[in-house]
């Protein structure tokens, strides 16, 4: 699809006929993607963005680089949600090639495989399943009743996905108009999950909007935990039960987040941090290997000092 095509699209007049492929995020676009920029703290990146074209506001498109097209718009956020539209892949591929089902695999009956996926050797499917379009699954891996793994998504070798997980759905993401309505922001990427993840039953691990959401080797996830879109959760990490991560969470390796623990979005956690239930982390934590608790968030040993302290006050 032409440049000029998608910006007639949004009603902006363009001349520019450069093919674009995709959209991205301004530090990852290449020559053939759309970005944009809403937030003026991501000036830098838009300096030095190697995109294709730029969905950008009249007051910052003289510092798009000149190897890139500014296509200026009052609302560029909402511009891009109402382009997503065009690059969504179809909810269901009507044509492609028979899955490859790995040796000594067993899939149980009222299992849904899709076109152009693959499952390894040893694996099991259990009833109920829905493997979609482009999926593929590693060897040694057991799936169990009604798991729905969403097209273009990847699991890794010697995993265990417990009943009723989704991976894959839509991360929640939307833009507003100025009257109040809500403008769908198409989830075009996928999940990636590594080599010897568990993950427990009715969680949800959302796909990322341009690239993936990541779970890296390891990692052990407990039943009804939510993983928003763009997240990446590093190697070894645990997550207990009812944990919630907003979207772009990043976990560095071995991370371990108590029951009910949550994160704000676009947030960073160091290696080797301990978040206690029901902690809420509303910053990036940078020092590793610290136990913090509470809501707003303490290091564990001063919470529970101010847990004794209250305490002390009721009795």
């Amino acid at each position: 699809m032409t440049l000029n095509e998608i910006a007639n699209y949004i009603g902006i007049d363009c001349k520019s006929n450069k093919e674009i492929v995709g959209l991205n995020t301004l530090t990852n676009s290449n020559e053939d993607e759309l970005t944009f920029l809403e937030n003026k703290k991501y000036l830098s990146d838009l300096k030095n963005t190697k995109a294709a074209a730029v969905l950008v506001t009249a007051e910052n498109a003289k510092e798009v680089p000149s190897s890139t097209v500014a296509i200026v718009c009052e609302e560029p956020y909402l511009m891009l949600a109402k382009i997503s539209k065009l690059f969504a892949p179809k909810v269901v591929e009507t044509d492609g090639k028979n899955p490859i089902i790995g040796e000594n695999t067993t899939i149980m009956s009222n299992v849904y495989v899709g076109f152009n996926s693959s499952i390894g050797a040893n694996c099991t499917i259990m009833s109920g399943a829905f493997i979609g379009d482009n999926v593929t699954i590693g060897n040694n891996t057991i799936i169990y009743p009604n798991v729905t793994v969403y097209r273009d998504c990847k699991v890794g070798s010697d995993c265990i996905i417990h009943a009723g997980t989704v991976i894959g759905s839509d991360g929640f993401g939307f833009a507003n108009t100025k009257d109040g309505k809500y403008i769908k922001i198409y989830q075009n990427g996928n999940v990636e999950i590594g080599n010897d993840v568990e993950i427990g039953a009715n969680c949800t691990i959302d796909r990322a909007v341009f690239k993936s959401t990541k779970i890296e080797d390891g990692v052990r996830i407990d039943n009804l935990v939510h993983i928003g879109h763009n997240c990446k959760i590093g190697k070894g990490s645990i997550l207990v039960s009812q944990v919630g991560l907003s979207g772009s969470t990043t976990l560095h390796p071995y991370v371990v987040m108590g029951g009910q623990s949550a994160t704000v979005g676009h947030i960073e956690i160091a290696a080797f941090t301990t978040i206690a239930a029901r902690g809420g982390v509303t910053k990036t934590i940078t020092e590793p290997k610290k136990q913090w608790a509470g809501f707003p968030l303490f290091e564990h040993r001063q919470w529970l000092k101010l847990q004794g302290k209250i305490s002390n006050l009721l009795k």
